[in-house]
Parts: C-alpha cells; structure tokens; sequence
C-alpha cells in the first residue's frame, strides 16, 4: 500500500487508509488531510508525489492550489473585519466603496457580496484572465457594471469576482489588500502556512495541480443573456492557470490560496472552536452565528444545481452527504474541501493535487470526511 506520513489518533486510523488506497488506486497522486477538534489537530496526514510522474514524494510542507476553498479563508477575513466594527455585514457595499453604486447596485449589502447573491458574479465580457491581476482596473470594472440579476433575490456563483468585491471591501476598511490583511492579522498569528499571493521563496514547495481532462462549456447550448454564459466568458478560468506565476503572485481571494490541509483546517478551527485557538479569540460566538443566516436556498443561477448559502459559506441541503449539525463548508474546483461542524468543534480539510472534472467536488473527499464523523461516533 502506499506510505502515508503524519499522524492521527488511533480512532482515525480509517483516513490513513482510505488516503493510501486513493493513492495506490491513482485516484489521487497527492493529497493531505487534516481534522481538529476542539482547537487541536488530531489528524495531519500526508502521501504521494508532488508531480504526475510520481517522482517527488509530497511532503510535511507541499502546498497546492485549493481553488475555491481559498473563498473560507476570505470569508475569515470578512467576519474579522466585522467583528471589529469596521465593516457591518448588512450595510449597502457603497457606504465603504461608493463607486459600487452605480448602474443600480446601490442596494447591494456586504453580506450580499459574501453568499453569491449580489449579482456581480464576474465581469463584463469577454475578457482575459489577466485583467484579474490589475487590482485598479478589474474592480473598477466591477463597480461600474450592472448586476446580471436582482440583488437579494437568488444565488449565481461568483466564482472568481467574489475575491475582489469582498477585497475590495477589505481594502477600503483596512488600508490593505485581502491577502496581506490575512497573512498579518490571521495567518502570522495562528502560524497558518496558507499564502492568498504567494511569495517567491515559497515556488520551490509548490506542487502544480494535475488537471482533469474535462469537457469544454458548449457555449452555443447557453443564453448568452444567462448568468452562466456571462461567467464563462467574463473570464474564462482554464485549470492549467494555476501553475503560471502571474497567477500564483496575484492577489485572488476567490481561487488561488496555496496552503495544505493542515493550514486550512486550523484556520477554521478558529470558526468550529468558537472563535478562539490557542487562548487567542479572534471573532466572538456572535460574529461566528451569523455564518448560519441563511441568505439563499434553491437552484444557483450559475452552478445549477441546489445550494444553500449562509454568509461566507454554503450550509447543508438534503441533497449533501453531511450529518445533522450545525456545520457551514465549501470545496474547490477538483476536489478540495472544508468542512466546518460548529456543534462537534471539528474541522476536516482535505487538500490535493489532482483534480476531478466540475466545481462541486468528488467522491475522495466526501468518503475521508464519513469516515472523521463515523470516528467521533456520529451515525
């Protein structure tokens, strides 16, 4: 069987299993995962090799692009900067960015922006992916278009302007972009190796994502008056962008968090945990509630499949695999996944490097996260 690194407590000895057959099955070719409870990590496992060809083992530090579960750590960002009263979730967007405003987005609320129902879920287009790293240009864009929908009224996933609506936020509160205000006030502190804009000297620990064959969007099937059109063309997101470095550098708090397992699960420890780690609170039981206010549940204009979204994070519908609780969570195109159960204090994280086709995520991390639940005694 494949070797797996780390270590679990015994009563989690089914997900050094399960990640070893997922490995020696080709199912996975790197991965990690991580669980804490009660603020603690009790499981930080690892395996596989860093490249296709199998011949760099992953290590106790490989980091990878997690893609959309990059979103929970900018959701983190969001609930700080409103626990400390800089930001009021249920405030119109433009009283911090009064350009936002415009063509009929004056009614547009911060938390709007925060569970894909603002209407802005991309951009204008068609444009190219690399108008997304000029920070000035791509949220003026933003502010100056009118919402694809009704704001309020219903979902459309905002794949990757969600990053920059939220951090533009962020900006304007702090002073700071997203990714340094998250590395200062949240990864520092919490010793969290997680990068939004990853520094050079980390390239060398980088394992690029293996991409999925896929199947093109058939954009003659679509309205191109739709939601989904729109996004697919404003811009157009080809997995193999995450291995350029213009990508790797930018600030994208939508999609190109580098970090592994173990860095995202104890960053949302601090959620599961009450707000508190290490004797340290970072957001009070209140700020933590309001995750669970449910701002849409139905068909997501984009996704088009059932979705129900709190503040910051998409909650359990009947249609997902999770057990009764009080847990929030999301996932990344190909596989990653973080799951957060508030009423059991436990985070699951599981983080890989190669992907399987569509947005909503796969069976590998759905069978490692069973098998944590069935391990704290959960039916």
């Amino acid at each position: 069987m494949a070797e797996v690194h780390g270590s679990a407590e015994p009563r989690f000895d089914r997900l050094s299993e399960l990640l070893s057959e997922s490995i020696d099955s080709g199912h996975d070719v790197g991965a990690s995962v991580s669980v804490t409870v009660e603020g603690e990590t009790v499981v930080d496992l690892w395996g596989g090799w860093t490249d296709e060809r199998r011949t760099t083992p992953w290590q106790a530090d490989t980091i990878v692009n997690v893609w959309s579960t990059t979103k929970t750590l900018m959701a983190l960002v969001a609930l700080v900067c409103a626990d400390r009263g800089l930001i009021d979730l249920d405030s119109p967007v433009a009283t911090y960015w009064p350009e936002f405003a415009a063509n009929g987005k004056e009614g547009v609320l911060v938390k709007h922006l925060l569970s894909h129902t603002s209407g802005v879920a991309g951009w204008d287009g068609p444009i190219e992916p690399d108008v997304m790293y000029d920070w000035e240009r791509s949220t003026a864009m933003l502010a100056a278009q009118a919402p694809w929908w009704e704001p309020g009224t219903a979902s459309g996933y905002h794949s990757m302007s969600q990053g920059h609506l939220v951090g533009e936020v962020v900006r304007r509160v702090t002073g700071k972009k997203l990714g340094l205000f998250f590395k200062e006030e949240i990864a520092e502190p919490f010793d969290l190796d997680f990068h939004i804009g990853l520094a050079p000297e980390h390239d060398h620990r980088v394992s690029n994502v293996i991409p999925y064959p896929g199947t093109p969007v058939d954009l003659d099937a679509l309205d191109p008056n739709s939601p989904r059109y729109k996004q697919v063309i404003g811009p157009r997101i080809e997995p193999e962008i995450a291995n350029t470095t213009p990508w790797r550098r930018a600030d994208l708090s939508a999609a190109n968090g580098h970090g592994n397992a173990r860095s995202v699960a104890r960053a949302q420890a601090i959620v599961a945990n009450g707000g508190t780690v290490d004797g340290v609170q970072l957001l009070s039981p209140a700020t933590i509630d309001r995750i669970f206010e449910t701002q849409s549940d139905g068909i997501d204009l984009i996704l088009q499949e059932h979705q129900k979204f709190g503040i910051g994070y998409a909650l359990p519908t009947p249609l997902t695999f999770h057990p009764e609780g009080k847990i929030c969570y999301w996932r990344g195109m190909g596989g990653s996944k973080i799951i957060v159960d508030v009423g059991r204090r436990m985070t699951f994280s599981y983080v890989m490097n190669r992907m399987y086709d569509g947005l909503l995520g796969d069976f590998r991390g759905e069978n490692l996260a069973t098998a944590t639940w069935a391990a704290l005694g959960t039916a």
